[in-house]
């Protein structure tokens, strides 16, 4: 298992996207093999990965959006180990 920080910058991995599929009526992540349907969750942390803004932004974000979960940060950090694992995102070091 990777050792997430929150200052590393997710990044979707070359040949994947986040994109709404029509078909499907939800987002999915597109990649060369396939896709994976998304839950409203996952869509609403990876709309936030843009290759620029750290870990710790997209906790902040998510939890001014989403303020009566009670802190969101442990499991945004397991979701972006499982979407590491799934090889959807690789992480970048903030410079």
């Amino acid at each position: 298992m990777i050792t997430i920080h929150e200052q590393q910058i997710p990044a979707f991995r070359r040949g994947f996207r986040l994109q709404w599929e029509q078909a499907q009526n939800s987002h999915v992540v597109l990649y060369p093999e396939g896709m994976a349907k998304l839950n409203e969750t996952a869509a609403a942390i990876l709309e936030l990965v843009d290759g620029k803004r750290p870990l710790q932004a997209i906790i902040t974000v998510l939890n001014e959006r989403f303020p009566d979960a009670g802190g969101v940060d442990d499991d945004v950090k397991e979701f972006f180990g499982q979407a590491y694992e799934q090889k959807w995102i690789i992480f970048r070091e903030a410079v």
